[in-house]
């Protein structure tokens, strides 16, 4: 089988010839170097000019390179806003998007994530540090027609690319405005003293009342934190002010002292009334006791004195003046003794004022067990 038959046969008809590789690229090579302006492969050396073949090559390159010029990726911090000759078209989170390439469609990427400052009354420099005060800013009246220089960082973030864009001409500054207009509408409904001890109350109302604003504005700005960094009065009264916060402390610190020593007094005194309830429900029950036991014991008396009423009353007699002459310093002698009798009366009432000291202090002694034991009982109470 000759060549001509192979390709016959491959190709399926006498009359078709298949295009050989080898020429193909022979003539994509002529091409290519006619359109640089080179010579050709013929050996030809003649010089070729541009033809339309190589010109549709290099359109097409420039075309798929234009097309992907339009892929682009977009951050996990940020969204992607897609302009078609300048209006909005739409917006993408993050990842790998295409858009038709320049002129007719471009891409603004907007950081949604990141915390932007603003200050309020004050700048500050690359050390943050205090600079120079902008009173124009710092300077606010209060109710009580004080004048309070107030400064306050504010941050905030994008919470709408498409609003922080399109809505409002310059958001940041926007947002500076609408915060100072809410500090000094917040600063103006109260006292000085008031701002001065419920910072966190007043920062917090700023923030409410900007947020509602910004978001009437549609600006796309969301308000993270507010923080008043300083508060105090301008410069030319504040010694008189210090001297009015030096009160103020000496006034509370005074009260705190107050308090304590009510606080120690009353469980005090709280004690010693329940003490003497204790020591009077004591007493009732003893002077209860010993009214029942001498009744008990007239009784028993009674009895023996209908028994025999001569000897009872004789002995009762006698008992009664013994107990009335113990104390006494008479000697009592019988005047119908003939005889003088030799009576050491001295060591007698010596022995009979020991004897009464001594007994006195038993006596003492025993009560004060008695209430020393009921105040005991009450202080276990108390400790329980």
């Amino acid at each position: 089988m000759t060549t001509n038959d192979n390709k016959n046969n491959l190709w399926g008809s006498d009359n078709q010839t298949p295009p050989e590789l080898d020429k193909v690229i022979k003539d994509f090579k002529d091409k290519f170097s006619s359109v640089i302006g080179g010579n050709s492969n013929s050996g030809a050396e003649n010089k070729l000019s541009p033809t339309f073949g190589g010109l549709k090559y290099i359109l097409f390159i420039i075309i798929l390179l234009w097309i992907a010029s339009g892929i682009y990726i977009i951050d996990p911090a940020e969204k992607g806003v897609v302009l078609r000759f300048g209006a909005f078209q739409e917006e993408n989170s993050q990842g790998p998007h295409w858009h038709i390439p320049y002129p007719i469609e471009s891409v603004i990427k907007v950081n949604v994530d990141q915390i932007r400052p603003a200050e309020i009354g004050f700048r500050t420099n690359q050390k943050n540090r205090f600079s120079n005060n902008v009173f124009s800013e710092s300077l606010m009246l209060t109710r009580d027609e004080n004048i309070v220089d107030a400064k306050f960082s504010i941050q905030y973030k994008v919470n709408s690319a498409k609003d922080y864009l399109f809505n409002i001409s310059n958001p940041d500054n926007t947002l500076r405005g609408v915060v100072e207009s809410a500090i000094r509408l917040v600063v103006g409904k109260d006292d000085m003293d008031y701002l001065f001890e419920n910072r966190t109350v007043v920062s917090q109302s700023i923030k409410e009342k900007s947020q509602a604003l910004l978001d009437s504005y549609q600006s796309g700005l969301e308000i993270t934190t507010v923080n008043m960094k300083d508060a105090q009065p301008p410069e030319q009264v504040q010694a008189a002010f210090d001297d009015a916060v030096k009160a103020r402390e000496d006034r509370q610190r005074l009260i705190n002292e107050a308090e304590t020593y009510s606080n120690g007094v009353l469980p005090q005194a709280r004690g010693e009334s329940a003490r003497m309830l204790q020591e009077a429900e004591a007493y009732k029950s003893k002077v209860i006791s010993k009214s029942e036991g001498e009744a008990v014991r007239f009784s028993k008396i009674l009895g023996e004195y209908k028994k025999a009423p001569a000897v009872t009353k004789e002995r009762l007699y006698r008992e009664t003046m013994e107990i009335v002459l113990f104390n006494t310093s008479k000697v009592v002698v019988d005047s119908k003794a003939n005889s003088m009798m030799y009576l050491p009366i001295d060591k007698l009432l010596e022995n009979r004022q020991q004897n009464t000291a001594e007994s006195g202090a038993k006596t003492t002694k025993s009560e004060e067990n008695k209430q020393g034991g009921i105040r005991n009982v009450f202080r276990n109470r108390e400790v329980r």
